[in-house]
């Protein structure tokens, strides 16, 4: 008896009366950014937002031909949340906010509410990563009595330039094997926007050893969780050859790395919490042997105004 009950509801009209539209105010100047859907090639293009804008726009409820939307409310809810694959907790949410833009009532005809979230505080960046996604929506709910609830929801990104770290120093690191290999790596600072040049030179002072050649790697490590409950996911993002065949004492050689053709966020630390995101530089030397020598330095990313 049970399991014929939906289908007679549906099957006597009690399906979605309507359809919902959530629009932005923007129109056409919307800023707007590609966003590649999770574990899939495809792209979808989402309005694009920073901390601090107003949203605002307008729902319609569009109901179907010879139906009407008999409601106890609408509302719709600003909302930004955290998901992370390893706990099945699912989503935690950080922002809710809420406004009520329709009061009970029936809608026999497209019926257009306006709404307005103010100077929307959004601290944190969207991110979707491996094993972690902060995403924001608006989530607009059509409470019903005696049927199921009609919800529609309409993603958006946000992203937050910030100003320029001050004192950039260089930095020099020194890979080394006693009496075999001395080796000085230097580049011009430590801070990057998501656009620049890592630009920096390799000195070889000791070269005992048969390199065959040398890369550099950009990796992105994520961390969520914390404690014994802590999961690590590192991944190569960029490999750049500096050098193909053996160096000789005393060569240097230049390194030029431009960061803007990589899929690059900022540092991000500690979010709510719940995750991180680190970037590092690695130096790789491979000898004729195939043994591989690494040198790992952290850089941070920024996004630039």
């Amino acid at each position: 008896e049970n399991l014929a009950a939906p289908i007679a509801m549906n099957f006597l009209g009690f399906g979605t009366p309507c359809r919902v539209e959530v629009e932005f105010r923007g129109g056409q100047d919307q800023r707007t950014v590609k966003v590649k859907k999770k574990k899939s090639d495809l792209v979808e293009e989402l309005p694009l937002f920073r901390s601090g804008d107003t949203l605002g726009g307008q729902i319609k409820v569009i109901p179907l031909p010879g139906k009407k939307v008999d409601h106890a409310g609408i509302k719709v809810e600003l909302i930004g949340q955290i998901d992370l694959q390893h706990d099945r907790g699912g989503s935690y949410d950080f922002l809710s906010l809420v406004r009520e833009v329709e009061p009970a009532g029936e809608i026999y005809t497209t019926k257009t509410m306006p709404f307005e979230f103010n100077a929307v505080e959004m601290q944190y960046e969207s991110y979707a990563g491996i094993h972690v996604q902060l995403r924001y929506l608006l989530r607009v709910t059509i409470t019903r009595n005696y049927a199921v609830n009609i919800v529609k929801e309409r993603h958006f990104w946000v992203e937050n330039p910030s100003t320029t770290p001050e004192g950039l120093t260089p930095i020099k690191m020194e890979v080394g094997i006693e009496d075999c290999l001395h080796i000085e790596f230097e580049y011009n600072k430590g801070h990057y926007h998501l656009k620049d040049v890592v630009v920096g030179k390799i000195y070889f002072m000791l070269v005992r050893i048969r390199l065959k050649h040398m890369e550099l790697e950009i990796r992105k490590r994520e961390t969520c969780g914390s404690g014994t409950h802590t999961h690590n996911e590192s991944e190569t993002l960029a490999k750049y050859e500096i050098m193909d065949g053996a160096p000789v004492r005393g060569e240097s050689i230049p390194i030029r790395l431009f960061l803007s053709p990589y899929q690059l966020t900022p540092t991000y630390k500690n979010i709510n919490n719940k995750f991180s995101v680190r970037y590092f530089i690695n130096l790789v030397l491979v000898d004729e042997e195939d043994r591989r020598y690494f040198k790992q330095q952290e850089i941070t990313l920024y996004r630039e105004t």
